[in-house]
């Protein structure tokens, strides 16, 4: 895996961020949960029941996000506060949130300059599969879809120029 340096090694630009996406992501797992993701092969069979939004405000704005299923979700949570699978309660949208947070201030700090510039808003959780989301990105979306314990969870980045 190349680190961030060797990824950017400019600031680039938003086509160039995809990996530096994925390092960011596969680092907060790593870190806070003590999870190596795999490749998803493509498989997105698990349905999201799960989202976790953190807006971008500043020199980079758009929103991240992270969806994934209950069962992740539920795996999340566990592995991240050290309590039993079945012990996962109300603390679940915080947790979920939480990830999102790191993830988002993690790729952000790996942009050179941008860091600094940009700020993150609140998490906010949205739980259940049939909704629709409208985004006044116009630079694209990002994704990436990774498998944490053979479940796939996605990333995704939109950006308003």
């Amino acid at each position: 895996m190349k680190t961030a340096n060797e990824i950017a090694g400019t600031r680039g630009s938003p086509e160039e961020w995809l990996p530096m996406l994925e390092l960011a992501v596969r680092e907060v797992f790593q870190i806070m949960l003590s999870s190596q993701l795999q490749a998803a092969n493509g498989e997105t069979s698990a349905p999201f029941q799960f989202t976790a939004m953190v807006g971008l405000a500043g020199q980079l704005c758009g929103v991240l996000s992270l969806r994934c299923s209950a069962q992740s979700a539920t795996l999340m949570v566990s592995k991240m506060l050290g309590v039993d699978l079945k012990e996962v309660d109300e603390q679940m949208w915080d947790a979920i949130g939480e990830v999102a947070n790191m993830i988002a201030g993690n790729f952000k700090n790996k942009l050179t300059g941008v860091g600094e510039h940009c700020l993150l808003s609140v998490p906010t959780v949205i739980t259940g599969s049939d909704y629709s989301c409208h985004s006044m990105a116009d630079s694209g979306t990002m994704e990436v879809i990774l498998a944490f314990e053979g479940v796939p969870i996605s990333v995704s980045l939109e950006l308003h120029s």
